[in-house]
């Protein structure tokens, strides 16, 4: 077990223990332009919408479904695993409201 420091995500990269150098894109590729956005006050209040729009899919495929691990390996394997299970995700979404009863 390594004893580094862990990084906070808005002062150094997560791997700044292990490189020698800048990591790509840190000083003035997206890591920096999100640390702007999430820096300004209007980019703050967007990114808080992201535990009502996207966490709860995460924690539907973790915790209802049991999805903890990638069963394949390699990128394109992954990814076409991540994509099932995000069709699962919509398809039964799209069912329990397709069967709920109509509200008048």
């Amino acid at each position: 077990m390594h004893n580094r420091p862990r990084a906070t995500p808005d002062t150094s990269p997560p791997d700044a223990g292990l490189r020698e150098d800048v990591r790509p894109g840190w000083d003035n590729g997206p890591y920096a332009f999100m640390r702007r956005v999430l820096a300004s006050e209007a980019g703050h209040k967007l990114y808080k919408h992201r535990k009502a729009t996207v966490e709860p899919v995460f924690a539907q495929n973790k915790f209802n479904r049991g999805f903890r691990r990638f069963q394949r390996r390699g990128r394109a394997a992954v990814r076409s695993e991540w994509r099932l299970q995000a069709a699962v995700h919509n398809l039964l979404k799209l069912h329990s409201h397709w069967i709920s009863p109509a509200v008048p």
